[in-house]
């Protein structure tokens, strides 16, 4: 999985909130950036409580509001969920995931050949395909450790 800056994915922020004509406002920042600070798919929920350090005015309906249009807008992804609160990836780059079913952690993986899954000419034919999402479930390593499974 290639890493891809900090810089950079500000950089592609500002631009994708331009085409999208969203403003770039300090609590978009720093919502964006509490994505891109962490690998643990966070939740909403998360979210607001980290961002809410900086803006003790900010709404947990904000926060989720802007993770889903951030989605919408491609600068994030809301991952599958089994009946928890949605979560969310920063993360642009092609990789997939792994959930634990019993810690609820989300691993981000990588396997150069499900980035290079090739879609059928039944699927290429009838639909225009945004995103191929791939996403494991099972016991983590450390779970399976601990004797957890």
């Amino acid at each position: 999985m290639k890493e891809i800056s900090k810089t950079e994915y500000l950089a592609d922020f500002e631009e994708r909130c331009r085409q999208a004509n969203l403003k770039v406002t300090p609590q978009r920042i720093a919502v964006y950036e509490e994505l891109l600070k962490t690998k643990e798919h966070p939740s909403a929920s998360m979210v607001f409580q980290r961002v809410r350090r900086k803006f003790p005015h900010i709404s947990l309906d904000t926060v989720n509001r802007t993770l889903l249009t951030f989605a919408k807008v491609g600068l994030a992804s809301v991952l599958a969920g089994s009946g928890e609160d949605k979560r969310f990836d920063g993360g642009l780059e092609d990789h997939q995931h792994f959930h634990c079913i019993k810690c609820n952690k989300i691993i981000d993986i990588s396997c150069e050949q499900f980035e290079n899954i090739k879609l059928p000419a039944a699927i290429r034919e009838k639909f225009t395909v945004l995103a191929k999402t791939i996403y494991f479930e099972g016991v983590c390593g450390r779970c399976k450790k601990d004797n957890c499974a």
